[in-house]
């Protein structure tokens, strides 16, 4: 069976935790292990924040999520229209940040990476970037 959830919403930090929870409920459709919604869940958190914090840099956007569930595999899309990545592999090396005063991990890429089972990243400067990360749940 395959099922979608589609939802947008302003670049504001306190919508993280909205699109955690969002994915998280549409997820709980599927009977997954605590492992694999604590992994989803951080890896959704990671992905918003990065659109959020570094693709819109403090101006007003707007983040779309999309999440589709087929059989065991869950695929989940991060859009925004901002700024873009300049340079995606340098982007994706652990514990580099474009935002040191901030005191960012530079770690959001490597989060996500290691929680899901792919990870693509789609940036043109000055055009934003999507985010699809996919996951195949065990089989129960």
């Amino acid at each position: 069976m395959k099922n979608s959830l589609k939802m947008e919403f302003d670049s504001k930090s306190v919508n993280e935790g909205f699109a955690r929870s969002a994915v998280a409920a549409f997820v709980a459709q599927r009977d997954v292990t605590i492992e694999e919604m604590a992994d989803i869940k951080t890896a959704v958190s990671e992905a918003v924040t990065n659109a959020i914090v570094h693709g819109y840099e403090g101006m007003d956007g707007t983040v779309r999520v999309l999440v589709s569930i087929e059989d065991a595999n869950v695929t989940i899309c991060v859009d925004d229209d901002g700024v873009g990545i300049e340079d995606i592999r340098r982007a994706r090396e652990p514990l580099f940040t474009t935002r040191p005063e901030e005191e960012r991990s530079g770690m959001g890429f490597t989060i996500m990476e290691s929680f899901m089972d792919s990870l693509h990243i789609v940036s043109e400067k000055g055009k934003g970037t999507s985010v699809t990360m996919t996951k195949k749940l065990k089989e129960r």
